[in-house]
């Protein structure tokens, strides 16, 4: 796989399960694991404002900025971040497809609510 420039993630460190796959997709990415930052949400807050992004919203939904400062959130975030390690490139795809992607964002959204709700973050 090409060199591709670096992500940062922004994800939730809070969470024990997102810590967990955290280190699974470092695992996964082996060699590339380098061209991925990890930036917790609560200590980057002020850098996501900056960014326009209210750090509420972005516990909510796992957000990525990209070398030339674009953001991308949910599932194409996801997509983006499978895109960068050969194991899941296939998995990338299939959760882009028309039928697919509505339905995960669906459940994913649930999820977090769920989650956040009996970690008491979660605020309306």
């Amino acid at each position: 796989m090409p060199n591709k420039p670096p992500i940062n993630v922004f994800y939730d460190a809070q969470c024990p399960l997102c810590r967990k796959e955290r280190r699974r997709y470092e695992r996964w990415s082996g060699r590339h694991a380098a061209d991925i930052g990890w930036l917790d949400v609560s200590e980057h807050e002020q850098t996501l404002r900056q960014k326009g992004v209210d750090p509420t919203t972005a516990l909510r939904s796992l957000h990525i900025e990209t070398a030339p400062g674009q953001l991308v959130e949910g599932i194409d975030a996801y997509r983006l971040l499978m895109k960068r390690i050969p194991l899941l490139v296939p998995v990338a795809w299939v959760i882009g497809l028309p039928g697919i992607k509505p339905g995960l964002r669906t459940l994913y959204d649930a999820w977090v609510k769920r989650r956040l709700k009996k970690q008491g973050r979660w605020s309306c």
